[in-house]
């Protein structure tokens, strides 16, 4: 899975008393979201963050005025006895940010919206335009390196998707790699003038633009011969299960592969509650863990596609075990999803329902469209019963071939399996199960596939990791950090997951479905994105996000963003098919893609508004 050909060593940044990079812990911080001006609101907000175990603080500074409270509240802070240090988040204005630098440990500025505003004509720009334009961009930022460099203040050079500079995306489009070269540049700026102090940024919702923008950041830095540390989030991850899933999918992909120092989880709702799922990863995947140097896939690794597809099974799929329930009937399929008509009592498979399960006997009746594996004796004895396919350790392949499945045979493996005892195995009709415990030894499927790579065996991987987690929130961080990278990377089938005992079929069927979905590779939902919310946010917009939830949750495959301000949201919620963006108190404007179609709608009808022009545009197609 690592994208890079010799590990990444970031040099170390203090922000503040508080070192960054290196061989430092990976460091965790979230937002605030209370009016920066309203210092009391923000000095509470702040602590609760601390004492949830943060190591920085980040707060919106919009305008010098804001910045220039960042003084009251950092004061105050220090009176209480807390002395973390404060990151200024920076958008469109300059002053501002020269302000907060004289007074925190860090700015977070933007290239794209910084000082890199100038509007591209239709015709574009000619090579001497975009180095002028570069080098006024270098002009604006010398006051900033000054009083930075004056102050001991550290800089973040924070690129989002969405809202790259139109000077970047006329030439390199809204792409990882615009990102990448946009960061670059103020990089370069700031080396020119012997600055260093920088951590770099590279965030997106969409967890392959934000993985694959990483991996060349890291790669583009290594080539140039520098190397700052780095700063990851999933931006607007959502709320709930999709939330924190979506974030481990994205950031936990990363850190596996030894990227990454800083980390904000970004969770619409209260800031505080961000800090122990980030915690959670930062344990998970600990800096310097020593699997991370003898477990990594290279770049050159083949993608792991099938020869000739498997009959019955289109992937990426979702496999569960039900191997252990005693009998084997409707309750089965009832668990992983399946639906039973009301009219003719049939169970029926639906969207989010396990596509294969593994039984310990043969159901009576099968769905259509399920597929069931079972122990080869009883498969034998009941071959002709349709969509059921029997299962094999690796090391009990029959030579008969009317002992197996002419459309899919199941195969058990593990990190005990030698890839030679597959070579008799028919990788067009055979759905290789790779279990491992995660606690023994994390990037277990690393090995074998990358054996499998060098042997030339293009079989169908499911990855099935074992967790010993009680506790459901445990295992959502875990198994979408640890499955995410494999899937970003097409280099498996489908995912199966099994958890501890007490907790149900149903949870780990639609935890499989969720890491799916947030790694965009199979929508079986309404995809909902929003914004954690900071000071700009002049709405309660997790009581938004739930209205609209509420009206559109039937929308199968539709993107649709609730985001809390105008600054960030029209940029940062590309590729939304519908946007609900906060314009002012109780004023919301409703996007249809980047263009607005309504504007400052009341907050009380806006969720309706939203799925009345969404109905409205469905019944024109």
């Amino acid at each position: 899975m690592i994208a890079t050909s010799r590990p990444y060593r970031p040099a170390t940044v203090f922000i503040g008393t508080v070192p960054l990079g290196g061989d430092y812990p990976l460091r965790i911080q979230s937002m605030t979201n209370t009016d920066t001006l309203d210092t009391k609101a923000t000095v509470e907000q702040c602590i609760k963050i601390i004492e949830a175990g943060a190591d920085y603080v980040r707060l919106t500074a919009r305008d010098v005025k804001e910045a220039r409270n960042l003084e009251a509240i950092k004061n105050e802070l220090i009176k209480r006895g807390y002395s973390t240090p404060l990151i200024a988040d920076i958008h469109f204005n300059p002053a501002a940010a020269e302000t907060a630098a004289a007074i925190i440990e860090k700015v977070r500025i933007n290239p794209g919206n910084y000082a890199d505003k100038r509007k591209i004509p239709p015709s574009g720009i000619n090579e001497k335009e975009y180095l002028e334009e570069l080098e006024r961009i270098h002009s604006r930022l010398l006051p900033l390196i000054e009083i930075c460099r004056r102050n001991k203040t550290a800089i973040r050079i924070g690129v989002n998707h969405g809202s790259l500079s139109e000077r970047i995306i006329f030439r390199y489009g809204n792409t990882p790699e615009g990102m990448v070269v946009s960061a670059l540049e103020f990089i370069r700026i700031f080396r020119s003038e012997n600055f260093h102090s920088l951590v770099v940024s590279m965030k997106s919702s969409d967890t392959a633009v934000m993985i694959t923008a990483n991996r060349l950041l890291v790669k583009m830095m290594q080539e140039e011969g520098f190397a700052y540390p780095i700063h990851l989030g999933v931006t607007e991850a959502g709320e709930g299960e999709d939330g924190v899933v979506r974030s481990a999918a994205g950031i936990g992909t990363l850190l596996a592969e030894g990227i990454g120092d800083t980390i904000r989880v970004s969770l619409t709702g209260n800031p505080e509650e961000e800090i122990p799922v980030a915690r959670k990863l930062a344990d998970f995947f600990p800096k310097g863990m020593p699997e991370k140097k003898e477990s990594t896939i290279q770049p050159h690794i083949n993608k792991l596609l099938p020869p000739a597809p498997l009959r019955k099974i289109n992937g990426p799929i979702v496999l569960l075990n039900m191997s252990h329930y005693s009998t084997v009937n409707e309750e089965i399929f009832t668990d992983v999803g399946y639906r039973v008509n009301s009219v003719s009592g049939r169970i029926e498979k639906v969207d989010g329902a396990a596509d294969l399960i593994i039984a310990s006997g043969c159901p009576k009746i099968i769905p259509e469209g399920s597929s069931v594996a079972v122990p080869h004796r009883i498969w034998m004895e009941n071959s002709e019963k349709e969509n059921l396919y029997p299962i094999f350790p690796t090391n009990t392949w029959p030579d008969n071939t009317r002992e197996r499945s002419p459309f899919m045979n199941i195969i058990l493996t593990g990190s005990h399996t030698r890839i030679n005892q597959l070579k008799k195995i028919d990788p067009a009709t055979s759905l290789i199960v790779f279990i491992w415990k995660e606690d023994e030894n994390k990037f277990a499927p690393d090995r074998f596939l990358r054996k499998l790579s060098e042997a030339g065996r293009r079989y169908n991987v499911i990855l099935n990791p074992m967790f010993g987690d009680e506790n459901i929130e445990d295992l959502r961080i875990k198994a979408a950090a640890l499955l995410g990278g494999y899937l970003n990377d097409r280099l498996i089938a489908g995912i199966s997951v099994t958890g501890n005992e007490n907790i149900g079929a149903p949870v780990i069927n639609r935890l499989c479905f969720s890491i799916l979905q947030c790694t965009g590779l199979r929508i079986t939902r309404t995809i909902y994105i929003s914004c954690p919310t900071c000071g700009r946010t002049k709405f309660n917009l997790p009581d938004a996000l739930k209205k609209v939830k509420e009206k559109t949750s039937h929308l199968k495959g539709l993107k649709i963003a609730v985001m809390g301000c105008i600054v960030n949201g029209p940029g940062e919620m590309a590729g939304a098919d519908w946007g609900y963006v906060g314009a002012g108190p109780g004023k919301v404007h409703i996007y249809k893609g980047t263009r607005p179609v309504l504007k400052n709608v009341d907050e009380k009808r806006a969720a309706d508004e939203l799925i009345r022009l969404i109905e409205e545009d469905q019944a024109k197609r």
